[in-house]
């Protein structure tokens, strides 16, 4: 056999390993058979082994042999390998910053739609989605349904790309692209945020009708998306179609009916899942909670979160807290509450003031509205509603001076109290 060809052999071992180690996240190893690589080949390396060292560069963070990795790509000419490229691009834009990134983007002799996505995911992960958006309409390359995909997932980040990211989907459809399972997962969340139930039940039909809905993310995301638009029926039919209901299902379909009120159903779903032996979380034990909230049982509320730690092995978080101290607080039990409050482990929330203030208003607690008030005013300077509820406070128990004083107070900050308001989703 030639050296030539016994450098090949040896090349194509290295290579295998070295995906082998990368794909494990055993980047320590796969950077030190690199440069056992590099330093006893005799002949040059090919561009693939370079984007998995690139990859363990970008994993461990290691900005100064990333470039050092860049500069032999330089040097064997493969930037404009578009596997290269996008290595290079994404871990300039972990290792070192955006800028370093866009700036090799800009410089790369050809990019290819995988190099374009690269660099829109690299602005995407900094929540930076208007360079992201302004990089995908000047995109001089055929977009693919990954460049859909990662805008989509960008759009549902921000507070008002849900309707930014439906659009986007309706530009992918066409241009005749194929939506996925990662596709279909973002765009769940837009229709949530819209609350477009139309389009989850074409999300259901096409994931049914292309394999996708066996899926158990994308059941529990359904599960969450006909919760929240109040289709109960229909969230409950996908979950009792699924033969493996993981925690992230039946919490999804617990907090779907404590939203709507119907709290002994969402617990007698807890208790199923219990007999199940399904071990629940945080997020688990917060749907119990507001579906406790939501209903005014106090009693049962108290139970369940004395159980979290010692039953469950959850540690109680500000949201959790939260909720315990609004369904105390709308069951009457105001100095129970704060009682609560003054010995929570955790820093206070502005939802926990905000529970324990809006029910002294129902139940006339002038005392506690104030230290109430007072802390929310430190948590949320720039909230006028917290004014607006204490001067109320005060204007029903007849102290109309400390009320004007607070009205007073607003005007010397430049605040103004929100209007009201509501919408409604029109379904043909």
């Amino acid at each position: 056999m030639s050296s030539f060809a016994s450098n090949f052999q040896r090349l194509l071992s290295y290579t295998k390993l070295l995906t082998s180690h990368v794909n494990q996240g055993q980047h320590q190893q796969a950077l030190s058979l690199f440069h056992h690589i590099h330093s006893t080949l005799s002949h040059s390396l090919d561009p693939f082994v370079f984007p998995l060292a690139l990859k363990s560069c970008a994993a461990l963070s290691f900005p100064q042999l990333g470039a050092t990795v860049h500069a032999h790509t330089y040097k064997a000419s493969f930037l404009s390998n578009p596997f290269v490229a996008c290595a290079l691009v994404d871990m300039y834009g972990k290792c070192v910053s955006v800028e370093s990134a866009r700036r090799l983007f800009d410089e790369l002799p050809e990019r290819n739609v995988v190099v374009w996505n690269s660099m829109i995911s690299v602005y995407l992960r900094c929540n930076d989605v208007v360079r992201a958006l302004e990089l995908f309409e000047v995109m001089d390359v055929g977009r693919n349904e990954a460049t859909f995909n990662a805008v989509i997932a960008g759009l549902v980040e921000t507070l008002d790309g849900f309707c930014k990211a439906v659009s986007c989907y309706r530009e992918m459809e066409r241009m005749g692209l194929r939506p996925n399972l990662i596709t279909v997962l973002a765009l769940l969340r837009a229709c949530v945020g819209v609350a477009d139930v139309n389009l989850i039940e074409q999300i259901h039909g096409y994931s049914i009708r292309n394999d996708i809905d066996p899926d158990v993310q994308l059941r529990s995301g359904l599960i969450e998306g006909y919760g929240r638009c109040g289709c109960l029926d229909k969230a409950h039919l996908v979950f009792l179609s699924m033969r493996n209901r993981d925690v992230v299902a039946w919490s999804s379909l617990i907090s779907a009916y404590a939203l709507h009120g119907q709290a002994r159903t969402a617990l007698d779903v807890f208790e199923q899942m219990e007999k199940a032996n399904v071990r629940p979380d945080g997020i688990t034990l917060l749907g119990v909670l507001k579906a406790c909230s939501h209903a005014g049982l106090a009693d049962e509320a108290q139970l369940y979160f004395s159980r979290m730690r010692v039953r469950y092995g959850v540690e109680a978080n500000s949201d959790h807290y939260s909720c315990l101290i609004d369904v105390l607080s709308r069951a009457g039990r105001l100095h129970q509450a704060y009682d609560v409050i003054r010995k929570m482990p955790v820093k206070v929330s502005a939802k926990a003031w905000g529970a324990l203030l809006a029910s002294c208003r129902t139940y006339g607690e002038v005392e506690l509205a104030e230290i109430a008030g007072k802390a929310l005013f430190e948590v949320e300077p720039e909230n006028p509603a917290n004014f607006v509820i204490l001067a109320r406070i005060y204007a029903s128990n007849r102290r109309f001076e400390e009320a004007e004083g607070l009205r007073q107070e607003m005007i010397k900050r430049g605040m103004k109290a929100a209007p009201g308001s509501s919408w409604v989703v029109h379904q043909d």
